[in-house]
């Protein structure tokens, strides 16, 4: 077993006090680190939200979320508390016509002018196990978990590394009950 730990969008703007800031988001970045220091060999990958200024994604054209992440600025860097100095980057959400992105395995990074996605790497690595952690629960973390296990990986899910933007009370929870039905186990340490 080949474990990868996934980071998503532990960004800026989904921490406390950015556009979409989730209720006690620093609390992910401790036990993040935590993980990646008692992984050490573990490859990671991160996914962030890279917007163009204008997009489908965003509430002015006809999206649900006001505007966050946009590409290169300080909303949509990642929080310097969390070491990222390992991971390999995926933007996703880059495309200005289309209200996708929420997955980590939608997103690509260039190596020396190559498109690679998330699956690329994880393949090539010999991954097998995600353990996934980030921002937030009910979307862009359960899109990813989703689409890891539709992709044949195993899923630990770090409950202590996610929080939830909660537009409904239970969404969060409901996410993760989702995730578990789709074969994710949950771990707390």
């Amino acid at each position: 077993m080949t474990v990868g730990i996934l980071l998503v969008d532990p960004q800026l703007d989904f921490f406390p006090g950015g556009a979409l800031g989730v209720d006690d988001g620093f609390a992910i970045v401790e036990p993040l680190n935590a993980w990646m220091r008692g992984h050490a060999a573990a490859p990671v990958y991160a996914s962030r939200d890279w917007h163009p200024e204008s997009t489908r994604h965003f509430k002015a054209r006809g999206g649900i979320w006001p505007p966050h992440c946009v590409a290169g600025t300080t909303g949509a860097a990642f929080h310097a508390d969390l070491d990222v100095s390992r991971a390999r980057v995926y933007d996703k959400g880059t495309n200005p016509e289309d209200d996708g992105g929420y997955s980590a395995f939608d997103g690509a990074r260039n190596d020396a002018g190559v498109r690679r996605t998330l699956l690329d790497d994880l393949k090539a690595d010999g991954v097998t196990t995600l353990v996934v952690g980030g921002l937030a629960t009910d979307y862009c973390v359960k899109a990813s978990v989703l689409d890891a296990l539709k992709h044949g990986f195993k899923v630990q899910l770090l409950r202590p590394g996610v929080r939830a933007v909660n537009l409904q009370p239970t969404d969060g929870e409901q996410a993760i009950a989702q995730m578990v039905q789709a074969g994710a186990v949950v771990v707390d340490s």
